[in-house]
This record gives structure tokens, sequence and C-alpha cells, in this order.
């Protein structure tokens, strides 16, 4: 891998302007230009910080505007082209600052009138900026330390009905989820701090069923409290969960934001899984926003140690293909000498029947794998839920077909009557 010595971006342009000169404007307007000469923008300082267009590689033509609002050039008919491009900035300009690399990246680009169309692809950043952020402190390794899994994804829930229990109900439902051998609980991104559950004595609910469970079978389930909060809340509840002995804690990113998020990371003494609500509207649109690599680089720099890319087959709009691409782009180095890798967290609407195709996908075994009716629901129970999951997993690493996995697993067996293809 290269070590640039300027942060580099990749975009996919649409335009009804020469790409070229669209690719000038995005420079200009990131950098020291704006949209007139300005006194002061001397040659000098220009060569020293202005943005660079490093490549424009047209891909092809569209119809029409895939954006309302974009100009077109006077005295023709538009032609609206798709282009590849690249633009590099001195590290200068902003030091190794997370909260400013976004700015710069990703700030006024996405309404500029030169562009029907405009997606931020990947981004490739000095090791300043690994000097900086530590990203990372625990990933799979420790995690599977921690839930005591090894060999194999953990197998995961959600605490639903996503809100309206107390806290003593929550820590029942967990005791019974517990108690079945599941591996990995995490809130619903809707509870927090709420009057309804205060986060205190959730925790302390949680984890007295917790730790119940781990002294009858010695597994201690790993739980992710959602602490999302302002700075200093969080700090507070990441010291609380911590006190009564809990594994992981769980921010909502773009709630809490890049400050609020490396802040949180430095803090804790605990695996940070990260939650993605809110994305769609960043990436939903194919000619609009973030492709969640570029997006994901930047959290695991932050020091993200578990982040969610959907799941296959799910209830969203996204398509596998892209949940794919996610969940690879996780386990790929951002620098040489500080990987800074997460764990992809599978979620929404999994059942065993998707084990098949994400190992397929990944053949890998470093993931979290979260099913709430595909264990909850399972016609045997709780258990028999996390049985089944748990014999899928092993099938499908193994080359085995789960209908054969099935002959010796009653568990396995319900859960393909339960959960057809």
């Amino acid at each position: 891998m290269s070590d640039p010595v300027r942060i580099e971006a990749d975009y996919l342009i649409e335009t009804a302007f020469d790409p070229a000169r669209a690719a000038e404007i995005m420079a200009g307007e990131q950098s020291s230009g704006t949209f007139v000469a300005v006194p002061g923008e001397t040659p000098e300082l220009k060569a020293r910080s202005a943005a660079r267009v490093e490549t424009v590689r047209l891909i092809d033509e569209v119809a029409g505007p895939s954006l309302p609002g974009a100009g077109v050039p006077a005295g023709s008919a538009p032609v609206y082209r798709r282009a590849f491009v690249t633009l590099s900035w001195p590290i200068d300009n902003i030091g190794a600052s997370l909260p400013n690399l976004v700015a710069t990246i990703a700030g006024n680009l996405f309404e500029l009138k030169a562009f029907s169309g405009l997606r931020l692809l990947d981004v490739r950043l000095p090791t300043a900026f690994a000097r900086k952020y530590s990203g990372p402190k625990f990933g799979m390794a420790a995690t599977r330390e921690l839930s005591g899994v090894h060999g194999r994804p953990l197998i995961g829930t959600i605490i639903k009905p996503s809100v309206g229990l107390s806290a003593e109900a929550t820590g029942d439902l967990v005791g019974v989820l517990a108690d079945a051998g599941i591996d990995f609980i995490k809130d619903d991104e809707l509870q927090a701090d709420g009057p309804a559950c205060p986060f205190e004595d959730r925790v302390t609910a949680v984890m007295r069923a917790v730790n119940r469970a781990a002294d009858k079978t010695g597994k201690k389930t790993m739980v992710a409290f959602n602490l999302t909060g302002e700075i200093d809340e969080m700090r507070r509840r990441h010291d609380f969960v911590l006190a009564q002995g809990g594994t992981c804690i769980m921010a909502s990113l773009i709630s809490v934001g890049y400050a609020g998020i490396v802040e949180l990371a430095r803090h804790t003494e605990l695996p940070l899984h990260a939650h993605r609500n809110g994305w769609g509207a960043l990436t939903r649109a194919p000619s609009l926003g973030w492709s969640f690599p570029a997006w994901a680089k930047l959290w695991r720099l932050a020091g993200c140690d578990h982040l969610h890319v959907n799941g296959l087959a799910n209830k969203f709009s996204e398509p596998d293909e892209s949940v794919i691409l996610s969940a690879r782009s996780l386990q790929k180095p951002l620098f040489d000498q500080s990987p800074m890798l997460a764990v992809p967290v599978f979620s929404s609407g999994q059942t065993i029947r998707q084990a098949g195709g994400t190992w397929a996908a990944l053949k890998s075994p470093d993931l979290i794998f979260t099913a709430g009716g595909g264990v909850v629901a399972h016609p045997m129970g709780v258990a028999a839920g996390v049985e089944a999951m748990v014999q899928a997993w092993e099938a499908t690493m193994s080359d085995v077909a789960i209908e054969t996995q099935a002959e010796n697993s009653p568990a396995l067996a319900a859960a393909l009557d339960a959960y057809p293809a």
C-alpha cells in the first residue's frame, strides 16, 4: 500500500459541463478558490494550498440529470456525462484532523450547481492520520476474548420491542436469551436513557441477568448498551457499564458525530459497537452522497470496533452486492502499519437462510450475525433458535448443506420449516 503525501479522494460526478472543467470547480471550491478570483490567491499560494485534479476519466452519458437544480451551459442542449474524478489536497491545509477532513472531502461539493450528481467513492490518507488516531482498540480478537466465542461468528440478537419495556422487563428478556446461550445482544438504537427505561437501571437489571446466567453456563453474553448522548454523558455511562461488569458499549454514529466518537473511543475500555442509523440518507440515491467503504474508513479511524453493514436479503433497500462490498471493505487495511480493521455486523431480517450466502461472500468467521425474529421466533423457543443458527453456520463453514446438518439437529430442522427460503 502506498503512503500518499497528500489527501486523496475519488468521486463519481455527473455534469452537463465539460467534466474536466467541473473537476476544477470542485478543486477550487474545496481549497483556495471561490466563484470569482480574489485578491491574495497568488500563484504561490495556489501552488502551496490548492487542491489538484489528479484524474478525470469519462465513464458514459446519461439521458437526463439525476438531481434537480443543476446548471447547464448556455446556448446548446445539455449532454449529461458521468466521470470518475480524483482530487488531492496538501495535508498542511488542515493537518491530521478528522472533523476538518470531512469538511474538505465532503463539504459544499454536493450542492454545487455544476453537478447533477456527485458521490464520494473512496479516500486515501497520509500516515499522519494514523499517528493522530489509533483506530479500533479491540476489534475481533478482543471481542472473541470477552465473549468466549472462537472459530465462528458471534450469534446475536436485538432487544425487541425496541422501546416500551421497563428496565426490569429488559433484564428478564436478556436473562432468557443469556440462559439460551446467545453470544451477543444489543440495545435497539431507539432505547437510550428515557424516563421509562433509565440507562443505569437498565444496565443494572441486564448485567444481573447476564452474570446470573454466566454463573450457570460459564459463558458471559456480550451486551452492547446504547449510551448515545452528549460527550460527558457517554463517558459517565461507559464508566457505569464497566463498573457493572459489562463488556461492550454502543453509539449511534450520525447522532454523536466524529468528534464525539473520537472522544468516546479514546475514553473507552470496552469495544465500541457503532450503529449507522440514518445512513440511508447519505447513500440511497446512487448519484449522491457517500459509498460505505469511504464513510466507514473515517469511522474506523475514529475508533469504532464493530460497524453495521446491513444483511443479505434484508428488509431495507440495499442490494446484496452493496452489503458484501461494505463488509469486505472493513477488512481492508487503512495503513500498512496500522490496518485499523473493524468487525462487520450483519442484521436486518437475518435467519439461518443467510448464513450460507454470507459465508460464501466473506469466507471469514470474523463477524457478528444478529437476528431478531430469526432467533427469538423459533417455534421450539429461544434456545433452539440460538442452536439452529450455530448449526447453520457450522454446516456452511464445513461445506455441508444445512438440510444435511438438520438430519441430526431438530432445532435446525424446525428452523428450515419456520424460515422458508
